[in-house]
């Protein structure tokens, strides 16, 4: 069993998204919004090994978020990305790097009382990127890791023939369903009127958050119930597939964002 730990996918909401979605209930998905903020590089003195092309690659906060983000709309939706319009931009163009070594998300006062050298930024702060689905539906995403004030903040809303609906990870036990005639819902995880979507990964009653460490519990519980079962059938973890997928169109924004124009997603 090869699975890509995209854990998003493994948020209950998520996976009743994806259920509401495939049984019809928000109709023909039209367009899709949606972002991933962080703030833990917004001062010129944070640093981490991601800064560094040689170390992180050439794309930064599209790569290391925005993948996580793509993937899961691809995972509700049941489609994937195949062409992209990009903006790139690097708000610090000169950051300062401590002299000694630095672990991820330390705070950055740590960092001034450290002996610092300056080096030049070539990788993005933040990426504005339209979208195309092999569906036909349209998306536009925004991602960035200077975001004041946004630890690890990740936002969906699909806008659908029938209706709407959002999800937002700083408060992931529910889901937000948008009626054009009617009252918009609230539906909050394992209440009734939350559905049946995540059945087998939701683990605690209603009222007993259920948030990011969990994700991975799930992941791991689908990657062993696939080995346990031996059946090569659909998983809801990631497959090798779709993790080259997300390289794929990387590498799509990349081209994009220098041409100024669309580029096809190569699968």
């Amino acid at each position: 069993v090869f699975a890509v730990n995209y854990n998003v996918r493994f948020y209950p909401a998520v996976l009743e998204l994806r259920h509401r979605v495939a049984v019809g209930e928000l109709g023909e998905i039209i367009h899709v919004n949606g972002s991933y903020l962080q703030d833990w590089l917004f001062k010129d003195t944070d640093y981490n090994w991601r800064l560094l092309p040689k170390e992180g690659g050439r794309l930064r906060a599209v790569a290391d978020i925005g993948t996580h983000w793509m993937d899961t709309v691809s995972f509700i939706l049941g489609t994937q990305i195949e062409a992209v319009l990009a903006h790139l931009d690097t708000f610090h163009r000169t950051r300062q790097r401590p002299v000694g070594e630095v672990e991820t998300f330390t705070r950055s006062a740590t960092a001034k009382r450290q002996r610092t050298v300056s080096y030049p930024v070539k990788t993005e702060d933040f990426a504005s990127v339209l979208l195309r689905f092999a569906s036909g539906s349209h998306g536009n995403l925004a991602v960035s890791q200077v975001a004041a004030g946004r630890k690890n903040s990740i936002r969906i809303e699909l806008y659908g023939s029938k209706k709407s609906a959002a999800w937002d990870s700083e408060n992931p036990e529910v889901l937000w369903l948008g009626n054009r005639d009617t009252a918009n819902e609230i539906a909050v995880r394992n209440t009734p009127g939350f559905g049946g979507g995540a059945s087998g990964f939701a683990d605690y009653p209603a009222g007993h958050v259920e948030g990011f460490p969990d994700t991975f519990k799930m992941l791991f519980r689908a990657v062993y119930g696939c080995i346990a079962d031996g059946a090569p059938g659909p998983v809801l973890f990631a497959t090798p597939e779709e993790g080259h997928q997300e390289v794929a169109v990387c590498e799509a924004i990349q081209l994009s964002h220098r041409r100024k124009g669309w580029v096809k997603v190569k699968g």
